[in-house]
């Protein structure tokens, strides 16, 4: 399994602490591995602290990442393995982030459904504050203890939660967060939320409501849908009450409750709300009837547009046919998340932008 892991993860992503890389890795790839599975059988295998990155986020702060080494790399890779196939069966469908055969996409379809139901009226836009850095490690070894006994699996989950961070050459210790940046991060997370958040919504809460209500949840970003604004009133404040518990906070300033308007409301309606890079709003359709419209929200619409104009002024000097064969590449995963329906205008004038840079 270490040496398809191997294969599979990506050689041009940054190297940990170590600054080891794929390449240099496979010049000695076999007594590698073996010296790896031989220090895991006698539990001396010990993961590295991960590299403090930044990466800049879509309101200009700056998002802390965690790089493990790349030797780290190939045992979180296995381990994430091991716990989709265990976890895969267990979480529910209203879970999208980082699941096999799930995509943002799928995720956008879903919560378009359920805003165009009639006796869906209200939408509460949650943001938990600093998600990935206050997860407590104590609960989620719990929560992995519900479905895995196994000690040795155990220990090297809670060594990858304890391993530590450098960061500008300092060591930190982490008493809490699963970095991200780290390749078993994404199930982790999902694991965490799947028993804070899925199951008591979808067990618990929608049982004491009285209108229906959904759930879209993409990793930490979740999108509530609610049939009446007492539910919503009632769910928020158990919300904050629920998080606490699992020593995670509801970021106040970024979590919004927006009412769609009806059919008989005036107007397209002036209450949006972002997910996953769209911003979302209610429109009508040519016969009339209102639906849920999505268009590339401006937060992002901007950032795309400057990693372009970054991308061209630093790669000028290629020749031609390759500078226009990459940035073609690009251009095209950039349509091929935005280019859905209603969001024609806002990726056309992406092309305009580009062509004013000067080079």
């Amino acid at each position: 399994m270490i040496v398809k892991c191997h294969h599979e993860l990506d050689g041009k992503k940054t190297a940990g602490i170590d600054e080891v890389t794929k390449a240099e890795y496979e010049e000695n790839l076999a007594e590698n591995v073996k010296n790896l599975i031989s220090r895991m059988k006698r539990q001396a295998y010990k993961p590295q602290p991960a590299k403090r990155e930044y990466i800049e986020k879509d309101n200009g702060k700056e998002r802390p990442l965690g790089i493990p080494t790349y030797e780290d790399k190939l045992v979180q890779k296995a381990l994430s393995k091991i716990l989709n196939a265990i976890y895969e069966e267990d979480f529910l469908e209203c879970s999208f982030g980082f699941r096999p055969n799930r995509s943002c996409h799928d995720a956008l379809r879903v919560l378009g459904k359920i805003t165009n139901r009639p006796d869906i009226h209200y939408v509460v836009d949650t943001d938990i504050k600093g998600f990935f850095d206050n997860v407590d490690h104590d609960w989620m070894m719990k929560f992995v203890d519900h479905r895995i006994q196994d000690p040795n699996l155990q220990r090297l989950i809670w060594r990858f939660l304890k391993a530590g961070i450098i960061d500008a050459g300092v060591k930190y210790e982490t008493p809490q967060d699963t970095p991200q940046g780290g390749v078993c991060s994404p199930i982790l997370a999902n694991l965490y939320l799947h028993h804070v958040v899925d199951l008591w919504f979808n067990y618990t809460v929608r049982k004491h409501l009285k209108g229906t209500a959904y759930m879209v949840r993409y990793a930490d970003d979740i999108i509530f849908c609610f049939q009446y604004k007492s539910d919503v009133k009632r769910f928020y404040k158990a919300l904050k009450g629920r998080l606490s518990k699992f020593e995670l906070k509801v970021s106040e300033g970024k979590t919004e409750i927006i009412k769609l308007p009806n059919d008989n409301d005036d107007g397209d309606g002036n209450n949006t709300f972002d997910f996953l890079g769209f911003t979302h709003y209610m429109g009508k359709c040519k016969d009339g009837i209102k639906r849920l419209k999505r268009k590339t929200s401006k937060k992002r619409h901007r950032r795309s547009l400057k990693r372009c104009k970054e991308w061209i002024r630093n790669n000028r000097i290629l020749p031609v046919k390759e500078f226009f064969r990459k940035l073609n590449r690009k251009l095209r995963g950039i349509f091929n998340y935005y280019a859905v329906s209603d969001n024609g205008q806002r990726v056309r004038k992406l092309i305009p932008h580009l062509s004013k840079i000067s080079i």
